[in-house]
């Protein structure tokens, strides 16, 4: 029998205190045993140790594998009919499994917050420092804010609840309003940068990226349901919160790109926020980032993996084809035909990729070698970021575009350029639009499962605008055979593609005669090619872009999706995710309206 989640996250959050520990280093040590709240809280040590789930073991199973489908598949990031292929599709269910999980888990977060928030107050020794004492409480309040941040733009009414003991008293709770939940995570957020200490300490994060992540809620907020206008007070603020975490020095953006998703790199000076896994060697279950058998391909590692099933969607080659010298965002993204990675088995001179195809690459870290020993079974050593310092530049060029059509504004397009200059591209010199924002961010955050939870933000602000882009601008189509992508001499690639939720060939069987027989032809992005994926000539003219040969591959395998296959469409009916359908059963008030939420004042 499918049990509520909701309500066995509660039972979670009233048992006795269980670390589920992992470092030295933060993660990897031994896990301390069983305690009462009343006897745990001993020592700054032991409240420091009681924060360390919130980093990892509560995310779990979001991490093992809902967060590809929820974050980037849904954002038509990558897709493949074999992996979390109903994400892509908007096809899940309150049955989905990984739909289960994810609440699942970002409920644990909020009740390990909640027991945090609440026993140390009641429960620590006096040996306990206040400085220790206002970290932990800082970063309950930060975790639990993110927690409910992904809630919202995943689910949109949510339960809101503060003390565990109190919800599983009276477990049927009703759902809060998004206005209420956005208010709530500021308050979060809020607390956080008034507790956190200006400077880091073993990897436990500052007041800084509490107000780093404090400026992307109030630029969701700004326009939250709003009817289409941004609130400029709140933009002002999200610029100054934005200047702050710039000017702090705490931060900076890695010179190499490609470094920032390399496990030798994990705790760079980009990372604002991450969930922080143990090391594989020595960490128990639920500890270790087990996503990686689901991203990697046997060919780039010797541990299990049946992954690499995911590869570019037409999408996001037209996003690269637009400026192919963006290329070390690409090759640390998508693998491409004839790139080299020294660092991947690096023990025998490093991998060249080969096939026609372009699989996913963040996430693959290689061999046991190439990650210095600490690759195990299905456990990888590597962060999953929450944050990333680009994304704050990225928040300020947004607020500072605002309601505007575009800015020529010098600090706006100062914040836009730190990314691309990172990135060996030429600053950019005419004004930013909300377009160039879009693209942007969708090519420097590929594939971190994050598209997902911003489209959703700007949804909810330009709720018209956002449904033509998903149902008209974004071409949904998947390419799975490898020998479908070819780059070309100026470094763009050609493909062609199979409609989303279908197996056939659209566009096969061009009839080059006019005798009705079809000649396996087929439409590329480019132009004609036969199946040897050579352009066609036609009476001495080549089929192809260049010498005049005009047709839009979307607009064609639109055209030509066969009776019964999906088409994917988007309305307010599915850009949210459906919740449990066991919790719904067991909670009416999933079927009302949802309410406010009382504030303490």
């Amino acid at each position: 029998m499918n049990k509520n989640k909701f309500f066995q996250i509660l039972a979670l959050g009233t048992l006795s205190l269980s670390v589920m520990g992992c470092s030295d280093d933060f993660l990897d040590r031994p896990p301390l045993n069983q305690y009462t709240a009343e006897t745990f809280y001993s020592s700054d040590e032991a409240v420091i140790k009681a924060t360390e789930p919130l980093y990892n073991k509560a995310w779990s199973y979001y991490n093992n594998n809902a967060i590809i489908g929820m974050g980037s598949l849904r954002a038509n990031d990558s897709f493949n009919p074999y992996n979390n292929a109903e994400f892509a599709l908007f096809q899940t269910t309150g049955l989905t499994q990984d739909v289960s999980h994810a609440w699942g888990a970002m409920y644990t977060v909020v009740t390990f917050a909640n027991a945090i928030l609440n026993n140390i107050p009641r429960y620590c020794y006096p040996e306990v420092s206040e400085e220790v004492k206002n970290q932990a409480l800082g970063e309950a309040h930060l975790m639990r804010g993110v927690a409910y941040f992904y809630l919202l733009r995943a689910w949109g009414e949510v339960i809101l609840f503060e003390d565990n003991d109190e919800a599983a008293a009276n477990p049927i709770m009703p759902l809060s309003t998004e206005e209420s939940v956005l208010e709530f995570i500021v308050r979060d957020l809020e607390a956080a940068a008034e507790l956190l200490p200006a400077v880091d300490k073993d990897n436990h994060p500052s007041l800084y990226a509490a107000k780093a992540l404090l400026a992307k809620v109030l630029l969701a907020q700004s326009g939250w349901n709003k009817g289409g206008t941004r609130d400029e007070q709140t933009l002002k603020r999200v610029v100054s919160l934005c200047d702050e975490v710039i000017n702090s020095g705490t931060y900076a953006l890695l010179d190499d790109y490609e470094n920032l998703f390399r496990p030798q790199y994990n705790d760079n000076s980009e990372t604002i926020l991450a969930m922080r896994w143990a090391d594989p060697l020595v960490g128990g279950w639920g500890t270790v980032n087990a996503l990686v058998a689901t991203l990697t391909f046997a060919e780039v590692t010797d541990v299990a993996a049946w992954g690499g099933n995911l590869s570019a969607t037409p999408d996001m080659i037209d996003y690269y084809n637009e400026e192919p010298a963006d290329s070390f965002r690409l090759r640390a993204t998508f693998f491409t035909q004839n790139r080299h990675y020294d660092y991947i088995r690096s023990d025998e001179g490093g991998y060249t990729y080969k096939k026609k195809w372009m699989q996913n690459k963040k996430g693959v870290v290689g061999t046991t070698a190439d990650c210095d020993g600490h690759l195990k079974g299905q456990a990888s050593p590597l962060n999953t970021y929450i944050m990333r310092y680009a994304d704050v530049f990225l928040i300020k060029a947004e607020a500072l575009l605002g309601n505007q059509q575009q800015t020529d504004d010098p600090e706006a397009l100062a914040a836009f350029n730190a990314l691309r200059l990172r990135a060996k591209l030429p600053a950019r010199t005419k004004p930013i639009t909300f377009e160039d924002i879009i693209r942007e961010r969708r090519i420097e955050f590929c594939m971190e499962y994050s598209n997902w939870y911003d489209f959703v933000t700007w949804y909810r602000w330009k709720p018209e605008y956002m449904l033509n882009f998903f149902n008209n601008k974004q071409h949904r189509a998947y390419i799975i055979n490898e020998n479908d992508i070819i780059r070309k001499d100026d470094n763009t690639f050609a493909y062609t593609g199979f409609p989303v939720g279908t197996w056939y060939s659209s566009v096969w069987d061009y009839d080059l005669n006019g005798d009705g027989a079809g000649d396996e032809v087929r439409y590329w992005s480019d132009g004609l090619r036969d199946t040897n994926g050579e352009i066609v000539t036609i009476n001495g003219v080549p089929q192809d872009l260049e010498h005049g040969y005009k047709f839009n591959l979307d607009s064609l395998i639109r055209a030509k999706i066969p009776d019964g296959a999906v088409i994917v469409s988007l309305s307010e009916k599915n850009i949210f995710m459906p919740y449990p359908e066991s919790d719904v059963l067991q909670n009416p008030n999933f079927r009302k309206d949802p309410i406010n939420y009382k504030f303490d004042e």
